[in-house]
């Protein structure tokens, strides 16, 4: 991944980081509060994917996952503290990926959105339902599509 990072700078590189504990973030206060499970299955998704994930994104997420609570606690000290505040805050950062994603290869680009889509579905599956699994809130629902990311479609899907 560090190869297609080179064309941009520390903020656009930064952001790229960020967005996961982001859409940890989105995802957990969609429902008004964050509880230990979603913070720790998104901690673990992070690792998993670390290793398990396309081998294009698997440095990406080593690199998330490096620190991964700090992180996500480092942001949280910079967002509005009134809910509905916070979420349009973190909905406008990730807009910003926007602009980021159309400067890298299509490819790439596709398979980093798909990652992220998916990375907020597992977040919210993290808590309710039996046992605290399988289970997405209403409120969470409505942000699942990270509707603030423009799609990136291909004409073709590559094979994996």
């Amino acid at each position: 991944m560090l190869e297609q990072l080179e064309s941009l700078n520390s903020d656009e590189k930064a952001l790229l980081y960020n967005a996961i504990p982001l859409i940890t973030l989105l995802v957990a206060y969609a429902d008004g509060e964050m509880d230990d499970e979603e913070r720790t299955w998104a901690e673990k998704i992070t690792e998993i994917r670390s290793y398990s994930y396309h081998e294009t994104l698997q440095e990406y997420y080593e690199n998330v996952g490096e620190n991964y609570q700090d992180k996500l606690d480092q942001i949280l000290k910079t967002l509005p503290e009134n809910n509905e505040e916070r979420l349009a805050e973190i909905s406008k950062r990730l807009e910003g990926l926007n602009e980021i994603l159309s400067k890298l290869d299509q490819v790439f680009a596709w398979r980093y959105y798909k990652g992220l889509l998916s990375f907020a579905k597992h977040v919210a599956k993290a808590s309710g339902g039996f046992l605290g699994w399988s289970s997405i809130s209403s409120p969470e629902k409505k942000l699942l599509g990270l509707e603030m990311i423009a799609p990136i479609v291909l004409e073709e899907e590559p094979e994996e």
